[in-house]
């Protein structure tokens, strides 16, 4: 139970973590302020965000444990996942091959910096079918069985691994800013591979449940 417990930590903190490294609206907002207000204000809104991806994570792992106890929205879903993870692996590729990456950046003057970094987190709703498809993705057999500790260790990993990039964009960004395209290329590519693979598993877990 305790080596589960650990994996799926692992699988989490890691899964969160690369799924904010593509620029985005929260972490080129972490970027900027870093540039205008200093780090200390950078640092502020990568924990305000942080914090609103636990509720996500939360929300995402509470989602996908009704939907994969019920076997007809089960089934349905994971049809309908298998086709979103492909479009979206089509998108990050073809996003990865421009050669022009405009990063818009969202800024509101005059409010605390950590407010600020709840506020762009909220507006950025995605992490949630995102954790939800990973809390699939961990579980082929198709039964989730998450307890209160489970549960928390899920939602505690998707804010830490959250942080822990938004913290190297604090830290790195003034040294990284001129290769902002280049790492943009690759993270979608990285992210493009990434949703190959959840069409894999989501497969490999529609054949299973027809056995």
């Amino acid at each position: 139970m305790i080596i589960e417990t650990f994996k799926l930590f692992g699988v989490t903190f890691i899964a969160s973590l690369i799924g904010v490294i593509p620029p985005g609206l929260v972490n080129m907002t972490v970027a900027r302020t870093c540039l205008e207000r200093g780090k200390k204000n950078g640092m502020l809104v990568a924990i305000g965000a942080s914090v609103i991806v636990f509720l996500q994570a939360l929300i995402a792992i509470l989602l996908a444990k009704y939907i994969f106890n019920n076997p007809f929205v089960n089934n349905i879903l994971l049809r309908t996942g298998a086709v979103v993870f492909l479009l979206m692996a089509i998108y990050f590729f073809v996003k990865a091959k421009q050669k022009d990456v405009k990063i818009k950046v969202y800024e509101h003057a005059h409010r605390r910096s950590f407010f600020k970094g709840v506020m762009m987190s909220t507006i950025n709703v995605l992490p949630i079918p995102y954790f939800c498809a990973v809390a699939a993705g961990m579980s082929v057999n198709g039964k989730i069985e998450y307890d209160s500790t489970r549960v928390f260790v899920f939602s505690m990993a998707a804010a830490l691994g959250t942080f822990a990039t938004l913290y190297a964009y604090v830290v790195s960004f003034l040294k990284i800013e001129k290769k902002t395209e280049t790492i943009t290329k690759y993270s979608n590519y990285f992210m493009g591979v990434l949703m190959l693979l959840l069409v894999i598993i989501t497969t490999i877990r529609i054949i299973y449940t027809w056995r």
